[in-house]
């Protein structure tokens, strides 16, 4: 039987083994040297600390995708060359880490980030460097930075999907909402939206409890007593935006106090399938979770995709080897390593400022199917989906939007005057009233 212990000495093992890896790589020229038969790529992620059950299975096919390109020949004749370094789940840290493969390590373009709080401590490093980030999760929006290359969803490409399923017939149509997350920038700014959502739907204050917990909390026995009595009179619901390893109380806590699916579902915004291996997924059936991916897609492009991490995960001596899983923010990892690599190319350059523009309207045929460049707001239109968690760890996908839902960094309900335009108006600027 899997345990949470088990699962977090493995991932202490592979973080020894990441900054191991990123020490190597990186000595291998600290200097950016002219005409070097490499190019430089930093990767950004905690491969310790409480994000580590998320942040590691980045690092890793991050590295796969690098590995791809380079047995195609590179990117504009160069091999690349990826600096790996542990920002450990510490935000100052992830700063510091961020100054060293910009300024030290000289790389092209960095790979990383989780929590919007990491990536909101590196925005000023990268911004007063010219550095350029492909940040890979969904987050809260409300930033439309020139430095920042999001290719995880907006709120209107997971939250807003989410909760108006939950209000649906299809849905359940549930009338009450337990907005439930970890204490920082993410989850209160997701839940501020999803209120003016829910107030803009007719739903009563009253009916909406909104809760907060610190990193790594993991005694959530009262909070879930106080659900099981939001609960009690039917219709409820909970929305989460818990983060990391507090996740597996969480849910364990659910279940131990006879709270299920049936009686009052839980819809994740940021527990997806490689969470899911850190847990016993009896306890899980049949909750939910929306994202713009999920491994059980059937197609072609996505079942090569999950097959090759599995093999790559396999060959390198990765923990869990050839059973190891893809999830949404995994594909969009994989996917940033191609973009910036079909950018570089097209601009002839591994410049910041010519990559940057390279990448706008550009269209890739992802393991998620084809997606495209917004043409001036540095995100990516995608498709949404909401999946249930099945006994074996999957998703079953029970909604899926119609075609690409485009990107929108100020959500139109909290921020209407505000739009992102990093062509016509050089980042943010007021909407005109009509």
């Amino acid at each position: 039987m899997k345990t949470f212990r088990i699962h977090q000495l493995a991932l202490a093992l592979l973080a020894v083994m990441g900054i191991v890896s990123g020490c190597g790589s990186s000595a291998s020229g600290d200097k950016k040297e002219e005409g070097a038969e490499t190019v430089k790529v930093g990767i950004l992620h905690s491969l310790s600390g409480t994000m580590a059950i998320s942040e590691v299975s980045l690092k890793d096919v991050v590295q796969m995708a690098i590995e791809e390109i380079n047995a195609k020949g590179g990117v504009l004749g160069k091999q690349i060359e990826p600096v790996i370094v542990d920002p450990a789940s510490d935000w100052d840290l992830f700063a510091e880490k961020s100054k060293e493969l910009l300024l030290d390590k000289k790389v092209s373009a960095v790979f990383g980030c989780w929590t919007s709080v990491s990536r909101k401590s590196v925005l000023p490093v990268f911004e007063e460097n010219n550095g350029l980030l492909f940040y890979p999760v969904q987050y809260e929006g409300e930033e439309c930075s020139t430095s920042v290359i999001y290719t995880g969803a907006t709120p209107n490409q997971q939250l807003i999907p989410a909760a108006e399923y939950m209000m649906s017939e299809e849905g359940g149509g549930y009338k009450k909402f337990y907005l439930l997350g970890t204490d920082y920038v993410f989850p209160r700014t997701a839940n501020k939206i999803l209120k003016a959502f829910l107030l803009s739907k007719g739903v009563p204050k009253e009916s909406i409890i909104e809760e907060y917990t610190p990193f790594h909390h993991q005694d959530y026995q009262t909070i879930v007593s106080k659900v099981k009595q939001f609960a009690a009179g039917g219709k409820a619901c909970v929305l989460s935006t818990i983060n990391g390893d507090s996740n597996v109380p969480f849910y364990k806590e659910f279940a131990n106090q006879g709270l299920s699916a049936a009686t009052c579902p839980i819809m994740a915004f940021s527990v997806a399938e490689d969470e899911l291996r850190a847990t016993d997924t009896e306890f899980l059936v049949g909750h939910l979770a929306a994202w713009n991916y999920f491994q059980s897609m059937e197609s072609a492009e996505n079942k090569k995709f999950v097959d090759d991490f599995r093999a790559f995960c396999k060959k390198n001596n990765l923990p869990g080897g050839d059973k190891r899983v893809t999830d949404d923010p995994i594909c969009w990892a994989y996917t940033g390593v191609y973009l910036w690599a079909k950018a570089a190319e097209k601009a002839g350059s591994f410049e910041v400022s010519k990559v940057r523009p390279a990448l706008y309207g550009m269209e890739f045929n992802s393991p998620d199917g084809l997606v495209k460049m917004d043409t001036k707001n540095h995100h990516l239109a995608k498709p949404v989906m909401i999946g249930e968690i099945k006994p074996d760890g999957q998703f079953d996908i029970i909604w899926k939007s119609t075609g690409l839902v485009g990107p929108e960094p100020w959500s139109k309900l909290t921020s209407p005057d505000k739009d992102c335009d990093h062509v016509g108006h050089g980042g943010t600027y007021t909407v005109a009233r009509k």
